[in-house]
């Protein structure tokens, strides 16, 4: 029996199963291991991202926010705003602020998106708070425009108008017009509440009425939109167009009549 035993036993029978062995070890690599680096690698570039926007933060930022972003009495603490609150004041120019006043308004920035996805790094760090959207919240394509028209009316009107052209607040604050500004900003500034505006968190309204509202305000500032009463006047309706034709209509046919009435009675001396 053991010579039988023997035979059967193939000299390369070992090697055979050594080479199984390293082949299915590197089927587990292959399979486990991408993912593990793929993550390491996020995580590599997202400290890198942080460490290089710390270096813009020192640069740009600390003067007023603080070196570590506790804020000073020129600036407000930056911990917790989230990624999101970055990328709209710097996406859109308003930070760095070119000087202290009653607002901030929208000017030309200075940073690229790089840069300011860097500092936006920098500042999530600090303390949680929103993330910046992904493109298929605030896309546009799909949304109901008549749902974002009435929560628009409903919750954004009394300060940006009916159809998001701006308007005057107290002291020299002022709602911006909305006509030109990205749908990332519009979305990010639901979601941050900068200057005036009120934070609308997913809880107050969800992420879906927010992508409503955005599609509302790019259809009616469009070329789609058509204005059936005429001049619409800055867009604040129908009260606005009606004193405008009380107070001009009416004044003009007043101004007409005493016309009338002084030629009459001119002529009815001569």
């Amino acid at each position: 029996m053991k010579k039988l035993s023997a035979r059967r036993r193939h000299p390369l029978a070992a090697l055979v199963v050594l080479l199984f062995a390293l082949a299915a070890t590197g089927g587990l690599y292959t399979a486990f291991a991408p993912a593990g680096e793929a993550k390491a690698d996020k995580k590599s570039s997202q400290s890198l991202a942080i460490e290089e926007g710390k270096k813009l933060y020192a640069t740009g930022c600390s003067s007023c926010h603080g070196t570590g972003g506790q804020g000073t009495s020129d600036g407000p603490s930056l911990v917790g705003v989230g990624a999101a609150a970055v990328d709209f004041q710097v996406g859109t120019g308003r930070m760095p602020l070119q000087q202290q006043g009653a607002q901030a308004p929208k000017k030309k920035k200075i940073y690229s998106q790089d840069e300011t996805n860097q500092l936006a790094a920098y500042v999530a760090s600090l303390g949680a708070g929103p993330n910046q959207p992904t493109k298929e919240q605030y896309d546009p394509n799909g949304a109901d425009v008549a749902k974002g028209g009435e929560l628009f009316r409903n919750n954004c009107a009394q300060c940006h108008n009916f159809t998001g052209e701006g308007g005057a607040l107290t002291h020299g604050k002022f709602a911006p017009d909305l006509g030109d500004v990205s749908e990332k900003h519009i979305y990010e500034a639901m979601q941050t509440g900068p200057q005036n505006m009120p934070v609308f968190t997913d809880g107050a309204m969800p992420p879906k009425a927010k992508k409503d509202i955005v599609a509302y305000l790019k259809t009616v500032n469009s070329d789609k939109s058509d204005s059936p009463g005429g001049f619409k006047l800055g867009g604040f309706g129908p009260v606005a167009e009606g004193m405008f034709a009380w107070i001009f209509g009416l004044g003009a046919l007043i101004a007409v009549a005493v016309w009338v009435a002084a030629r009459t009675a001119k002529a009815k001396k001569s």
